[in-house]
């Protein structure tokens, strides 16, 4: 096929779900957002908390039924302290809740199409699984280097796919004529101490989002909430009130876009 001819596009309307951990659940208050303004997926692109959130959905659940899951877990519920040799945790109990409250046991399985985002460790590359078993490939998306011990899947290493790409619009770029682009981890310059703690994590999640620049310039609306600031990635109880935030944050932006543009598509 010629590089000037573009393939068909096969579905309406894409969601790109970024990573961004415990705000992964911000996700789910956009896209209850979007339900309610009648925009709705028909495939869904993840990667690590966006992959978790976009799992459950496509699984068939309402995105606000999903927090009911979560309650009354801890961070330490879903993620063993090891040894660490790899990782200071293991995901294993994530695998196994994972496997308890998702009906889907396989990709093909769900309700809607989704595309799991993970990073090959063993030979440098993003890999988007498109199938096999969803629990471990959903873990192997959200194992971020250090915290966590490496996913191993068929022999190959996997760690969170935001290391190449936090913001998977361009999986799904040429199958949509939409693609709404969810971003739970935009790139704040905020006040940070000057210690060697904070200066390494500050560069680390720069790098790790910096990535996602080109994704956001490829879709057709972005969403972006920056109230999110200040969660710390163990605070499971407040995944309620950051949901509210994903959902405050969604439609702020939609009334915003449409009262300057008329319309909440790239034009």
């Amino acid at each position: 096929m010629s590089r000037n001819i573009q393939p068909a596009k096969q579905r309406q309307t894409g969601f790109a779900l970024s990573g961004g951990f415990i705000k992964g659940f911000a996700h789910l208050g956009v896209m209850q957002a979007l339900k309610e303004h009648d925009i709705h997926p028909d495939i869904l692109s993840g990667v690590s908390a966006g992959a978790l959130a976009g799992a459950f959905y496509a699984d068939g659940n309402e995105p606000y039924r999903v927090l009911d899951y979560f309650s009354g877990h801890r961070f330490h519920d879903l993620a063993k302290l090891v040894i660490p040799r790899q990782g200071l945790f293991n995901l294993s109990e994530l695998i196994d809740f994972l496997k308890t409250n998702l009906k889907a046991k396989t990709i093909e399985k769900l309700k809607i199409p989704l595309i799991i985002t993970a990073t090959d460790l063993d030979h440098g590359k993003s890999v988007h699984f498109r199938k096999g078993e969803l629990a471990i490939r959903i873990a192997a998306s959200c194992c971020m280097p250090v915290l966590f011990a490496p996913v191993r899947i068929d022999n190959i290493h996997y760690v969170d796919g935001g290391l190449f790409m936090n913001l998977p619009v361009s999986t799904i770029r040429r199958e949509c004529a939409k693609v709404v682009a969810i971003n739970v981890s935009p790139l704040i310059a905020s006040e940070y101490k000057m210690n060697i703690v904070n200066i390494a994590m500050r560069a680390y999640n720069f790098m790790f989002r910096s990535n996602s620049f080109p994704q956001r310039e490829n879709c057709d609306l972005l969403i972006e909430p920056y109230n999110l600031y200040g969660y710390s990635n163990h605070e499971l109880e407040k995944a309620e009130e950051i949901f509210e935030q994903g959902y405050r944050a969604a439609n702020e932006t939609l009334a915003r876009i449409k009262e300057e543009k008329g319309t909440i598509w790239k034009v």
